[in-house]
């Protein structure tokens, strides 16, 4: 559910990974509420319009010369960086041992060096501006695992760990860095959860009935804790792995579904 608009990011800036993905597609529309200007960026551009305030940016996270285009553009146009919400991310379903080396590879391209890339080039900017927060997108998968994931599992935890050390090193000059650890969230990445299709009720239903608040995430509610994290209220929020899955990972059981 999307909280009401309050304009607490009027006059900031702030680029946004993965923009075309679920989440990225959210977080980028409340800024643009709250009244950012976002560089919206991804691979592709997003299939649906993108709201006033936002611009999309072609931006590979894999690579170095991406980053540096992108912070360069950003520079030409702003006086800094008030926001990065390293949004972008892959998932692989399988074990380590059905992992290719080229899929372990590519997928800590996108979800770990694509996170430190884009942080590492922003800093800079986000240093010009006075301050800034860096928000990167972990999951609970970094802290529990989920079956067939062995890949995607290490990646976050090594965006958990990356965060941390960010938090530590860039403090004292007024920059702030957290991690959002989704669980369930309503996205394409989750569809295959529910079967072929990403139709089957029934899996749907147990999926609901196993969070302690009887639903799983919805982009917006990811949006929600994004938005709150790059605003000045959350001024001594920093180095912290904030878990969001309806009190999935609060319980001893887990899913089976």
């Amino acid at each position: 559910m999307s909280a009401p608009a309050n304009g607490k990011l009027t006059g900031r800036v702030a680029v946004v990974t993965g923009a075309s993905g679920g989440i990225g597609t959210a977080i980028c529309a409340r800024f643009a509420r709250e009244g950012a200007r976002v560089y919206a960026t991804d691979i592709s551009a997003p299939k649906r319009a993108l709201p006033s305030g936002v611009s999309f940016h072609q931006h590979d996270v894999s690579s170095e010369e991406s980053s540096i285009r992108l912070m360069a553009r950003i520079a030409s146009e702003h006086a800094g960086l008030h926001i990065v919400v390293n949004a972008a991310g892959i998932e692989i379903e399988k074990t380590a041992e059905e992992t290719s080396l080229e899929e372990w590879n590519r997928i800590f391209a996108i979800n770990v060096t694509g996170t430190f890339l884009t942080s590492k080039h922003a800093l800079p900017l986000l240093r010009t501006a006075g301050g800034g927060s860096i928000i990167n997108i972990g999951s609970y998968d970094g802290f529990i695992a989920d079956p067939k994931l062995a890949a995607y599992c290490a990646t976050k935890g090594a965006v958990h760990a990356l965060t941390k050390a960010m938090a530590c090193d860039h403090g004292p000059e007024g920059i702030r860095v957290n991690a959002i650890c989704p669980g369930y969230i309503d996205t394409p990445m989750l569809k295959s959860f529910f079967g072929p299709n990403g139709d089957d009720e029934d899996v749907r239903e147990e999926a609901r009935r196993v969070h302690p608040v009887r639903r799983y995430g919805t982009p917006e509610d990811v949006a929600n804790l994004v938005n709150w994290l790059a605003g000045d209220e959350a001024g001594y929020a920093s180095g912290q792995l904030w878990v969001l899955d309806g009190g999935l990972s609060a319980q001893v059981q887990q899913m089976r579904v």
